[in-house]
């Protein structure tokens, strides 16, 4: 079976402009004939079928917007998805959703595969290995073919695009400054994304927090890991070896752990133990006691990257600069923290 040509391919053994095979491949009056029968005769050869969507041209729109998410069982990026996907169907917009499973290769594939005619623009958060390897020339390149990206949650500052994030660093130092106003002196720090920007963040604001506060910064209570799998290993026996009063968890996995480890032990939540994760997914909510969290708002996020996106596809304007919107996150009070007096 013959492979089949794209635009790239063609235009690259032609020497020419993808431009111009797309215009040639359309009997454009702007391409000369000799040109026109060179291009259309070497895709006959090459076994060329057009892009069901139609050969995209700079001033034409396919009115189709890709996603690209990390993890779809991650009910934070789930809920950003139904974001994307309200302001997407409210703006007449049709939306084609890959996940990387945290893979860069999958997320490479990805935007290859899409950005070949079949969409005007991305919105993505990076996957774990990208931003573990800090590899990010694959968005570079997109970008720099014409397509436009919006990055949201994990992003990369040398990537030139327009981005949505919450605001990990306050939304941290609240957190932990509220745990310290409830009476909390000896207050652990648990991740399981350590090699993600998100989670240096919230690092960062847990630390600068309890500087403000004048409490020492006990290098043993902070537990930082870059997978599950890695957190459970050494997290394992951590509330017999160490005297604490509070858990500040910064994602999901370590906030469920900490909280099953500490009823399984048979401590008091949270008259001996208070706890505050960074997720607000259902679970949070059902758990008994149910857990204090820091809400990122995910479906706004997808709302305002998405009216981002397509203020940059429908803009006239020939110079567009970049801007990054923090999106403010709020932290839910449950049964797992003590009431402030």
């Amino acid at each position: 079976m013959k492979s089949k040509a794209t635009l790239k391919q063609i235009a690259k053994e032609l020497g020419v402009s993808v431009s111009t095979v797309s215009k040639a491949l359309n009997d454009s009056p702007e391409i000369s004939e000799p040109t026109k029968l060179r291009v259309q005769e070497y895709a006959k050869l090459k076994n060329y079928k057009p892009n069901v969507i139609g050969l995209n041209l700079k001033n034409r729109s396919t009115r189709t917007i890709g996603v690209i998410i990390p993890n779809i069982l991650n009910q934070f990026f789930a809920k950003v998805f139904t974001g994307i996907e309200k302001v997407a169907d409210e703006k007449g917009y049709k939306v084609i959703t890959c996940i990387s499973n945290e893979s860069l290769e999958k997320e490479i594939s990805a935007l290859e595969m899409l950005s070949n005619g079949t969409i005007d623009g991305f919105i993505l958060s990076i996957s774990k290995e990208a931003q573990t390897l800090h590899q990010f020339s694959h968005f570079k390149s997109i970008i720099n073919e014409g397509t436009p990206i919006v990055m949201f949650d994990r992003t990369a500052e040398e990537v030139n695009c327009d981005k949505v994030v919450v605001d990990d660093l306050d939304s941290a130092i609240n957190a932990t400054e509220h745990l310290v106003k409830t009476g909390c002196k000896n207050i652990a720090l648990f991740s399981a994304i350590d090699n993600l920007s998100v989670g240096k963040l919230r690092v960062e604001g847990y630390r600068k927090a309890l500087q403000d506060a004048g409490l020492e910064i006990n290098e043993k209570l902070i537990l930082l890991s870059e997978t599950d799998e890695d957190f459970d290993t050494k997290v394992a026996g951590f509330f017999d070896k160490n005297k604490v009063d509070a858990v500040f968890a910064l994602d999901e996995h370590s906030s469920v752990t900490a909280m099953k480890m500490a009823m399984k032990k048979g401590i008091k939540i949270p008259e001996e133990l208070s706890l505050i994760g960074f997720a607000d997914g259902v679970w949070s909510r059902r758990m008994t006691p149910s857990l204090s969290t820091v809400s990122q708002h995910g479906p706004e996020i997808g709302e305002v990257a998405t009216l981002m996106l397509i203020e940059k596809l429908e803009s006239k304007e020939e110079v567009y600069n970049h801007k990054t919107t923090v999106v403010k996150t709020e932290l839910r009070q449950r049964d797992s923290t003590r009431k402030l007096i």
